[in-house]
């Protein structure tokens, strides 16, 4: 998959809120305490949004898993795993309890692959693609296959093109 003409820019503002909007799903209605007793977070995208979970719903186990999919930031070639998550987290009866996080689903290819190593986590993500549905338990936003987002962190403050491609003036 590789940037398209249908961009989906989020802003700094806009992926807090639909992180603490991800929060709120995954603290259910009316509950005092989580159910998770520790957060995995898929580097480098889901850094950013397991903080803000781990924050608003009092968690603070962290763990990582380094999985590198995208490859110059636009073709999405074959899983490469970095690092693998901590052999004390994958015993603990397959991930029971255990929230994985990501910025995107896309494929569902990443998320399959901590599947694997993690058969009973809950997998939560901020975005979703059609194809990476299936595979998030938990998501807040879907857009099309085709489109590609612009996560805060791979952006900088620029003119863009209107969507029409006509200039203004």
């Amino acid at each position: 998959m590789s940037p398209s003409s249908k961009a989906f820019p989020v802003s700094w503002d806009q992926f807090h809120r639909d992180c603490k909007a991800l929060a709120w799903r995954l603290a259910g209605p009316g509950k005092e305490t989580t159910p998770w007793s520790a957060i995995v977070a898929i580097t480098r995208g889901g850094m950013v949004p397991a903080a803000i979970i781990a924050r608003e719903l009092g968690i603070r186990t962290i763990e990582t898993v380094c999985i590198a999919s995208y490859h110059e930031y636009k073709d999405q070639g074959e899983l490469d795993v970095i690092k693998e998550i901590n052999v004390d987290m994958v015993k603990a009866d397959g991930g029971r309890g255990v929230l994985v996080i990501d910025d995107l689903t896309d494929t569902g290819a990443t998320a399959k692959k901590v599947r694997d190593m993690l058969p009973n986590a809950h997998i939560a993500t901020v975005y979703a693609k059609p194809t990476g549905v299936p595979m998030a338990d938990t998501f807040v936003t879907e857009v099309s296959q085709d489109t590609w987002i612009y996560f805060p962190w791979d952006m900088e403050m620029s003119y863009v093109e209107p969507i029409s491609g006509l200039k203004d003036g």
